[in-house]
């Protein structure tokens, strides 16, 4: 993978993960020529389009620095690339393709891009990984194979979150994300087949920090912990196990966002082994990489390679969606 999603995620040599439930999509990607045109769906309302329907949307570009319009199949054919590389297995790819656009879609819905003139950038920070220069055949049969298919919750666009390793075992969004909106009924705790091809250094990993560095990342949380680390222990736990708050300093923080505050890249996950403050030193262990919710993306990798198809993959992670054509 180039990096893991949304929130995404990291340029690294592996992916963010997609979560899966068991049931599975009305609608396989693969039966796509059998939905018989485009969907209820509901589309943000500031969509422009091409001749052939397939909306066109302005990307801050942020290596090009410079505002870009793309139509949406060629930015998820970049972010596809960013996201996994291209000799993984072609369901998993699939199962990329349609999330990454959905997650596009959902962005522009809801959110507003902090690059002024675009309606999402490349900033991984802000949204998807994104690396035209990785683009191969295969990206691009797995980008055409599911064209304009996204995911539906009832008609509406579900937030369509992955990671890169779940660690075994997904998330709820607000207990990995910290999520304000509540677990939506798509969202679930399941057990995740991580491919035993993920790097060591994503299945499990140590990091360290200064005492100092925590207090920091803390306070950015907007606790009140004081400047002197003095205690450091896991509180409440969510399904999965994951570490949903610390008490620093015997004062809660959100376990999720200080992992974003000290560096999502080096405090890989919260599904943590142990935590220990010696010498001035805060040492994490851990497994997984990425927030764990929605899809992982070695959990997709592996069951591509037993045989599941993007449909099966995505019915894993996400429960009672339908994959459904938006153009």
């Amino acid at each position: 993978m180039k990096k893991p999603i949304a929130a995404l995620a990291a340029a690294l040599l592996i992916l963010p993960a997609l979560t899966a439930c068991r049931q599975q999509p009305e609608t396989p990607a693969d039966d796509r020529t059998e939905q018989g045109g485009q969907s209820d769906i509901a589309l943000p309302e500031n969509l422009s389009y091409d001749g052939d329907g397939v909306p066109v949307i302005t990307v801050y570009d942020t290596a090009a620095e410079a505002l870009e319009d793309v139509d949406i199949e060629t930015y998820v054919t970049g972010v596809l690339a960013g996201e996994m590389r291209g000799d993984w297995p072609m369901e998993a790819l699939k199962a990329q393709a349609i999330l990454a656009r959905t997650f596009v879609l959902k962005f522009i819905s809801e959110k507003t891009s902090k690059y002024e003139g675009a309606q999402i950038s490349t900033d991984i920070a802000e949204a998807q990984a994104y690396a035209p220069e990785a683009v191969n055949d295969r990206i691009r049969k797995a980008v055409d194979d599911t064209k304009g298919l996204v995911l539906s919750a009832g008609g509406e666009l579900p937030y369509a979150w992955f990671h890169a390793h779940s660690g075994g075992k997904t998330e709820l969004p607000v207990e990995g994300l910290s999520y304000e909106g509540g677990n939506p009924a798509y969202a679930q705790v399941v057990d995740s087949p991580d491919s035993d091809s993920a790097p060591t250094s994503v299945k499990h990993w140590t990091a360290s920090f200064s005492a100092d560095e925590v207090l920091r990342a803390a306070r950015e949380t907007g606790a009140d912990v004081g400047r002197t680390l003095t205690s450091i222990v896991p509180g409440k736990k969510g399904e999965s196990g994951r570490t949903v708050s610390f008490l620093i300093n015997g004062k809660e923080v959100s376990a999720p966002n200080l992992r974003v505050s000290l560096g999502s890249e080096k405090l890989k996950s919260t599904l943590l082994d142990s935590v220990t403050l010696n010498d001035g030193k805060v040492t994490f262990e851990g497994s997984g990489y990425g927030h764990g919710v929605g899809m992982s993306q070695w959990g997709a990798y592996a069951l591509a390679s037993e045989g599941q198809n993007a449909s099966e993959i995505i019915g894993r992670y996400f429960r009672g969606v339908d994959i459904v054509s938006a153009w």
